[in-house]
């Protein structure tokens, strides 16, 4: 069979369309090189919910209590995205995710029109489970009732950042935090932050927080208060004296007065 022959023409454009397909090659490569590993901005929303888990719970979760920083941890009291916040500040408690949702709405009908983003800092990912009043006792038999969040005292709940007047926004969190169980306080950008219940600055340091509260107590001693010297002792012994006859006549003075009332009455 007789090889086929190619004109120069068809050699041309094979050879325009084999270097084209190099350059858009190492055009996609330096692309790709040259991407950075954080994610670009996007219009679209996020799949993922605050208020429940995406993928829900593998076991029953235990009841549990809020995490408790005995070493002296003030992470999650200050604010990290936004200008203004709002802070627990009684004590630690476990929240529901329709208290939250609940606040997110307060927070939003307030602040309708303006232009601000709003950042949550708590995600309700902690099952409850509870059982009928018909049930025998036991644990472990309760079905899944809502979903909650387990917060710590001090802990920063919503921010907010915007071109938005400090007052309106403290209107909104004072109306969001009436929405939800505990006390809260309103917080700005700068602020100290808080280890347990104690805030830092004004000369308390986190160094002297992290201390143990009491040192080393002494033993009492067993010496008198003072030295009882000749003089001291001439001087208690006089006051001993006049305090006991001051005090025999009281007695013999109301001792006369009881027997003159009786003499009275006769």
């Amino acid at each position: 069979m007789a090889a086929q022959r190619v004109s120069p023409m068809s050699m041309s454009l094979l050879s325009s369309f084999t270097s084209r397909a190099c350059c858009m090659r190492s055009s996609i490569q330096s692309l790709v090189s040259t991407a950075s590993p954080v994610r670009a901005f996007s219009s679209t929303a996020n799949n993922r919910d605050w208020l429940a888990p995406k993928a829900g719970e593998s076991s029953k979760s235990r009841k549990g209590r809020p995490r408790v920083p005995i070493g002296g941890s003030t992470r999650g009291t200050t604010l990290v995205w936004g200008d203004y916040g709002i802070r627990l500040k009684d004590h630690d408690r476990r929240i529901s995710a329709q208290q939250l949702k609940i606040a997110d709405e307060t927070i939003k009908k307030r602040l309708r029109g303006m232009k601000y983003r709003l950042y949550h800092r708590v995600c309700a990912n902690i099952g409850v489970y509870t059982s009928g009043n018909d049930q025998r006792m036991g644990k472990g038999k309760g079905s899944f009732d809502y979903w909650c969040a387990r917060v710590a005292v001090s802990k920063v709940l919503f921010e907010l950042k915007g071109d938005i007047h400090e007052q309106v926004v403290k209107d909104a969190m004072r109306l969001a935090g009436n929405k939800l169980p505990g006390n809260y306080e309103f917080v700005r950008k700068g602020d100290p932050p808080v280890m347990g219940v104690t805030k830092v600055g004004d000369g308390v340091t986190e160094e002297m927080l992290r201390r143990p509260r009491q040192s080393k107590i002494e033993p009492p001693s067993h010496k008198p208060a003072f030295a009882l010297c000749p003089a001291n002792k001439d001087y208690v012994a006089h006051e001993l004296d006049r305090t006991i006859n001051h005090k025999q006549n009281e007695n013999m003075s109301s001792y006369l007065q009881r027997l003159s009332n009786r003499a009275h009455w006769r």
